[in-house]
């Protein structure tokens, strides 16, 4: 299996639990009465993965050399992901053990996050500036398509099958990521953190690089705010729409993925053409229009045509503003701490769309779905706004485009 098809396999394995958690789980709660500031608080738990940057430096720091310096927590990183998932086989009726289904799925969102480290490290080192774009297209679409599996065929198998079955086929399909780590030959690592200290030092200088600061702290918490509200409505409010789990399986987890996938494969061949700015604009217009033809769902009103299309039509859009975030987040990436750099960079993002989709819920329990989706479309505006500022002023650096090693008091040879 060649490069990218091995970081492929490694996103979407990860995103399969974190898909059913978020979008199937939330449903099978929702259905079986759980109010939205109880989802609210499930939510609240993939906080875990964006404070993941607090130990980044531990994965950049220690490995083996002999089983691969990354390689080597990537298989325990699967298994553990596996392990966790079937321990979630007990509890059948999850809506009665809020409790510890929670504690399962932060136990679950942890593994994920820490394993997301080590698969974004081996991507940095692995990719080449001209194929960063591609890379990051395809490390989207994943998601997608961990989320269509997780998300969309998990709940259509709890729905004919039961919580056992459901629950099974995640493990199952998680599993195929440790045969893929298993046979993946990790490229010999010739540098190396010398100290736990300098590891850490990274999580800090990467915003050294001109513009950093000002696309994490600016960019990518506008748009992502911003898209992160009128993702979280979308679960509760068709099954307030009177939509069954197996209709919300079907539209959520599988149609509405399968041009979400598209989109990502798509924006990442356009960004070698058109520019990181260029695609950013695409997707901002095109997250606002869809988010504009949400608002009879967010009212209430759910035809079936009507909404698919909506649904995918914003989904699409999600993606690709996504692939642009990704790609500048790994233009400030460094080789020599590409783990930390990577994870520090989309940390700040994640936290505010997992608030956010906290926030977003219980805000719409007090205000109602299209106050705050209508929120939301301004967020994203401005993102994009502030996003292509940025980019006129600080372009993908000459170091950017061209890797060089880690500077020297930070690695050992």
């Amino acid at each position: 299996m060649g490069r990218l098809g091995t970081l492929t396999a490694l996103y979407v394995t990860q995103y399969l639990g974190i898909g059913f958690i978020t979008v199937g789980l939330t449903a099978i709660l929702r259905d079986g009465g759980t109010s939205l500031d109880t989802l609210a608080l499930l939510q609240v738990v993939g906080l875990i993965w964006p404070v993941k940057f607090l130990w980044a430096p531990v994965l950049d720091r220690y490995g083996s050399r002999r089983r691969g310096h990354y390689r080597s927590w990537l298989l325990g990183l699967q298994a553990a992901l596996v392990l966790t998932l079937l321990a979630l086989l007990p509890f059948s009726r999850p809506a009665d053990a809020l409790g510890p289904v929670i504690a399962i799925c932060a136990a679950f969102v942890f593994f994920s996050a820490t394993q997301d480290i080590a698969a974004d490290a081996v991507a940095v080192r692995l990719l080449a500036a001209s194929d960063r774009g591609t890379g990051n297209g395809i490390q989207v679409a994943a998601s997608y398509l961990g989320n269509l599996l997780g998300g969309g065929a998990c709940v259509l198998v709890y729905d004919r099958f039961g919580w056992a079955a459901a629950v099974g086929l995640l493990a199952a399909l998680t599993a195929v990521g440790l045969l893929v780590v298993w046979r993946f030959r990790e490229p010999e690592r010739t540098d190396r953190v010398v100290r736990i200290g300098a590891a850490y030092r990274a999580l800090v200088s990467v915003f050294g690089q001109p513009g950093c600061r000002r696309w994490t702290f600016g960019v990518v918490p506008l748009v992502y705010v911003g898209a992160g509200m009128a993702y979280a409505l979308v679960t509760p409010a068709l099954v307030d729409a009177g939509w069954s789990l197996g209709r919300i399986g079907v539209v959520t987890g599988v149609v509405t993925s399968v041009p979400a996938i598209a989109a990502g494969l798509v924006a990442g061949l356009g960004i070698g053409r058109f520019g990181r700015a260029g695609v950013l604009v695409a997707g901002g217009v095109t997250l606002a229009l869809s988010t504009v033809a949400l608002l009879p769902l967010m009212t209430g009103r759910a035809p079936l045509g009507g909404t698919v299309a909506a649904l995918c039509f914003f989904l699409a859009a999600y993606t690709i503003a996504n692939v642009v975030l990704y790609t500048v987040n790994m233009d400030y990436s460094r080789p020599g701490s590409g783990g930390t750099d990577f994870t520090v960079l989309s940390s700040f993002g994640l936290a505010c769309s997992f608030v956010a989709a906290s926030l977003g819920l219980a805000a719409a329990a007090r205000f109602g779905y299209p106050a705050v989706a209508l929120a939301s479309l301004g967020l994203v505006a401005a993102g994009v706004v502030v996003g292509v500022a940025h980019q006129r002023r600080f372009p993908p650096a000459p170091s950017a485009l061209h890797p060089t090693p880690a500077a020297p008091d930070l690695i050992v040879r």
